[in-house]
């Protein structure tokens, strides 16, 4: 059975899990939480990361950041997963969706800018699949119409566009390390927080609203309730699993790139042939090997390939229902312009199999089975 993930897994995490459990610190903001911090920031050149509960964690604090209030409007894909729009709902925000451009499945920043109004309050691009999108033309928009942006980066740790990191292109990034994505703590994310300004009052909320990192930092003598806030803090256990992870990251980034490309070669004769599309990397972009997917001609397609590689032992899955269509969508959100290419393309999307443990003969059963499927 060739499976759609298997949750990376490096040895140095069981040592590192050892060292937490010896040392009988295992609440959050330990040795390896600030370590891990540490990693991120080397990764993003940002001037400060913190490490959350989960990637959902991570966008609700960066709404708060944002002072998102009830009554804004903040503008994202339908194309993504429900945390990004929760993230701003649960603060009194409107989710405004706007088209993606087919080539990525990222927000179109034309479409973005028709739906801007006096009520938007900020952007939330998304760079689906690891690939990031056209900074750029949002950043544009963001500044020319004074709205904050953050950056829903939880597929794309590593990647870049033109040189700059996924996540530290906003004024908050947000990362998450769930168990399918490139690095894992189980359930876990991070902020990566590109204001100076903010960085103070990240670190309060995240303590539940309290004063505590400055205590321990030797600036108050005594912390208390200063703000609002939850408990965005993971386990020191979680976070040392994820430090061996981010410490060897080029090892793991390098094999899952091996796999990507090896589908990339091998399904290129059934593009040429008018039978799928594959992934498509704009010039610019470096992408870390997050996902392969391609495009079928239809949903029906799509279901029948879904059912031919089962019968082979591989699972290959189809990806989000776009949020705009769904009950809770139609409820805290709306469409804004043409829906082109957010239900047409999501229904054609299918994701082949890719993890870090993957071998080279598991991508050739796959594109073998995939050929024998258009033969």
């Amino acid at each position: 059975m060739i499976p759609f993930n298997i949750p990376p897994y490096v040895p140095q995490s069981s040592e590192y899990i050892a060292q937490v459990i010896a040392g009988r610190k295992i609440c959050g903001d330990g040795e390896f939480t600030k370590r891990c911090n540490r990693e991120l920031e080397k990764i993003t050149g940002a001037p400060k990361a913190l490490l959350t509960t989960s990637g959902t964690s991570a966008l609700e604090l960066a709404a708060l950041l944002l002072d998102i209030q009830p009554g804004d409007e903040v503008i994202l894909p339908s194309f993504t997963f429900v945390s990004t729009a929760n993230a701003f709902v649960l603060r009194g925000a409107k989710a405004i969706f706007a088209d993606v451009c087919p080539d990525t499945m990222n927000l179109d920043p034309d479409c973005v800018k028709k739906a801007i109004t006096a009520k938007t309050k900020a952007i939330a691009p998304v760079h689906y699949a690891g690939v990031c999108c056209e900074m750029d033309a949002l950043r544009s928009l963001a500044k020319e119409y004074h709205l904050g942006m953050v950056e829903d980066a939880a597929q794309a740790i590593t990647s870049t566009y033109h040189g700059e990191a996924a996540g530290a292109m906003s004024d908050v990034g947000c990362f998450s390390f769930h168990e399918t994505k490139n690095f894992s703590m189980g359930e876990g994310g991070a902020v990566i927080l590109n204001d100076d300004a903010m960085v103070e009052r990240a670190e309060i909320l995240r303590e539940k609203g309290t004063d505590r990192s400055r205590f321990y930092r030797g600036q108050v003598d005594k912390y208390t309730w200063v703000d609002i806030g939850s408990s965005f803090l993971p386990s020191e256990l979680n976070a040392a699993y994820l430090l061996a992870q981010l410490e060897q990251r080029d090892e793991i980034t390098a094999k899952r790139m091996a796999r990507w490309m090896e589908y990339d070669d091998g399904l290129a004769d059934l593009e040429c042939k008018g039978r799928l599309e594959r992934m498509k990397i704009p010039e610019g972009c470096t992408h870390n090997a997050h996902m392969y997917y391609i495009k079928l001609r239809d949903q029906e397609e799509r279901s029948r390939l879904i059912a031919y590689l089962k019968e082979r032992d591989i699972c290959a899955v189809f990806h989000y229902i776009p949020l705009h269509s769904a009950k809770a969508g139609l409820r805290f959100g709306s469409f804004v312009g043409e829906d082109r290419f957010t239900t047409r393309d999501s229904e054609r999307l299918l994701r082949l199999p890719l993890y870090y443990e993957m071998t080279t003969a598991d991508s050739a059963k796959v594109i073998e089975a995939i050929h024998g499927f258009f033969a």
